[in-house]
């Protein structure tokens, strides 16, 4: 596309210098190490690297044109090089303009929250395609477009602005009806979803999570508000499509976010005051049953995921599909078709007297939830390994070794993704005060074993009948870092691999302790 054409949907053009050409722009990036030539380089403004630094890289590999937001950083090369306001809205503007706007084409539902994120856009999902509409979904696990599943990255739970629009375009080009996106909280506030045209928001919960980036639960709430403040302000109108607010009635950030302007607004949650609710709760090893209380009536309704939390994303899921007309019987069966979510509390078939289960959860409330439901299912002992990211916020560390230490029996403390400027025994100290505090003792009650792989075999070597082991905290992730090298991760399969190996020598074989610990690695 040529770079007039392009910057034609561009509202904030300060100053142009033209170049010598009106070059043919072949892709869009604001990483300089990623430019081609014929690219467009944008310089975006970061908390730790600011893009105006790399325009020279970006031209010396070959960039064909340069966005910025100030004068003074133009090369000395005669590219086109342009002056806007917020080059992050001019990113992802421009990615929207480059792929052809896809999601004008499209009814696009976001799901943003702490947890239950990726759960609920399943869900929709399902809903969707139990009531015939076709729909591709973008999460922490992948875009999911049609039967194919793309890698989204390591780093992200939404894409950047160029990749995310083309995936928008690939469900346009195989005609869907519908795209679930989970937005985050970082991803609204760098602006990754502008241009996404957003027709449904739903909100999961707000609980502890990433306060290193936004500083503040007030204001790790508000970045998630902006998807709701984008439904009327900065969105798309499209044709027979209302724009529609779907809050949790029991979380706190409810009063905040009802008062956000929408057509519509549809409440969920297990109080009475909600637009969908639930009643006559059961639950069993094989999934949770309950009676949706809705505006179009009582269903009952079949969850097959493990976890009496699911209740919740499935309420989300209902209200959101209710304002796309759709019934309640689709509801139901689609939520039901909705058979396995990767890594959230999901079984490894062992062939053993215990149990084992690996779950995602990187938070307070997820653990919490995930553990109290780990209770539930033993008949003996909860047995949990778990581990906090380096360069990730701290503050949550030590509530996470005090949850682990309240809600189960015996804790391993293991590494998470971690880099050289922070060692690895110093995460696992402040995870290890939280266990302390909950009355437990190192060395008897817990451990801190900085290998994850021989973590994972010693948790799975403690294990007696009816035990019920927790492998938690990386989930699907497909990559481990230690000490700042990347390496291959499958928890599943680590996990598989301890089960051959876990009974073969005593559990004694792995000493470690907080005092005897040090810098671990992948094993």
């Amino acid at each position: 596309m040529r770079l007039s054409k392009l910057i034609g949907a561009l509202s904030e053009i300060e100053t142009m210098l033209p170049g010598l050409l009106d070059p043919d722009i072949s892709s869009i990036t604001d990483d300089s190490r990623e430019v081609k030539p014929g690219d467009l380089f944008v310089a975006v403004v970061g908390r730790t690297t600011d893009g105006h630094y790399h325009i020279e890289q970006a031209v010396a590999n070959g960039a064909a044109a340069v966005i910025a937001e100030r004068m003074d950083s133009a090369p000395a090369d005669s590219v086109p090089y342009i002056v806007t306001r917020n080059s992050r809205v001019a990113l992802a503007t421009l990615a929207a303009a480059f792929c052809g706007f896809p999601a004008h084409n499209l009814r696009v539902i976001g799901v943003t929250g702490t947890d239950g994120k990726t759960t609920t856009a399943t869900f929709i999902r399902g809903i969707l395609t139990a009531a015939g509409y076709q729909s591709s979904m973008v999460t922490s696990l992948g875009a999911h477009i049609g039967n194919e599943v793309y890698d989204i990255g390591r780093n992200f739970t939404t894409p950047r602005p160029f990749e995310l629009q083309k995936y928008l375009a690939r469900m346009v080009e195989r005609g869907d009806a519908y795209a679930i996106l989970e937005a985050s909280s970082q991803g609204l506030d760098q602006g990754r979803v502008l241009s996404c045209d957003f027709d449904v928001a739903v909100m999961t919960n707000i609980t502890h999570d990433h306060f290193d980036y936004h500083g503040t639960k007030e204001a790790y709430r508000d970045a998630k508000a902006q998807l709701f403040h984008g439904l009327l302000e900065n969105s798309q109108r499209k044709r027979n499509a209302l724009k529609v607010s779907v809050l949790n009635r029991d979380d706190p950030a409810f009063t905040h976010l009802d008062g956000i302007r929408a057509d519509v607004t549809v409440t969920y949650g297990l109080s009475r005051m909600a637009d969908f609710t639930a009643v006559h709760l059961s639950q069993s090893a094989l999934g949770t049953h309950f009676k949706a209380e809705t505006p179009q009536g009582p269903i009952d309704v079949e969850i097959a995921l493990l976890g009496d939390y699911h209740v919740e994303n499935a309420l989300a899921a209902m209200a959101a599909c209710y304002t796309q007309g759709i019934s309640l019987e689709d509801m139901a069966r689609g939520i039901a078709s909705i058979k396995r979510v990767t890594a959230r509390l999901e079984r490894v078939d062992c062939n053993r007297n215990f149990g084992i289960y690996v779950d995602y959860a990187h938070t307070p409330n997820a653990l919490k939830r995930v553990l109290h439901f780990a209770r539930c299912l033993t008949t003996n002992r909860v047995i949990l390994l778990t581990g906090e990211y380096g360069r990730r916020d701290k503050s949550k560390r030590a509530i996470m070794g005090e949850i682990a230490g309240m809600f189960a029996d015996k804790v391993v403390i293991t590494a998470d993704n971690y880099w050289c400027e922070e060692d690895v025994g110093i995460i696992m100290g402040q995870l290890a005060s939280g266990c302390k505090k909950a009355g437990r003792r190192d060395g008897v009650d817990y451990w801190c074993i900085p290998d994850r792989r021989a973590g994972i075999r010693f948790a799975i070597g403690l294990a007696a009948a009816g035990d019920t082991v927790i492998i938690a905290g990386k989930g699907h992730e497909k990559s481990l870092v230690s000490a700042g090298e990347v390496y291959p991760w499958n928890e599943f399969d680590a996990v598989r691999e301890a089960l051959e190996l876990a009974h073969q020598s005593p559990v004694t074989q792995y000493p470690y302790t907080m005092r005897n610990r040090g810098r671990g690695d992948v094993g």
